[in-house]
């Protein structure tokens, strides 16, 4: 089963900070994690469905680059982590 972990500065909108699910793609495992936590859709989707720029994913250790295609494949034992995006110099 996917992993999808939502790291502490995420958790103000979670109940449930990590979610297993069966997820062929990263948009699959989103919506296991979206179900388990509503409010979170808003925080981590824009109106068109595209990863906010705020929002970091990184994949089996992989930064996702491609913030609009969210169906990135993923493997039965794939970790997921949905972070906060941090800037500054």
């Amino acid at each position: 089963m996917v992993r999808i972990v939502l790291t502490p500065q995420l958790q103000r909108f979670t109940e449930t900070p990590e979610v297993e699910a069966i997820a062929a793609t990263l948009r699959d495992a989103l919506e296991a994690s979206f179900a388990a936590n509503p409010q979170l859709r808003g925080y981590v989707l824009d109106e068109q469905g595209h990863l906010r720029k705020h929002v970091a994913i990184f994949i089996d250790g992989q930064m996702l680059r491609d913030r609009q295609n969210l169906s990135v494949s993923l493997t039965p034992d794939s970790e997921v982590y949905v972070l906060q995006a941090l800037s500054g110099g």
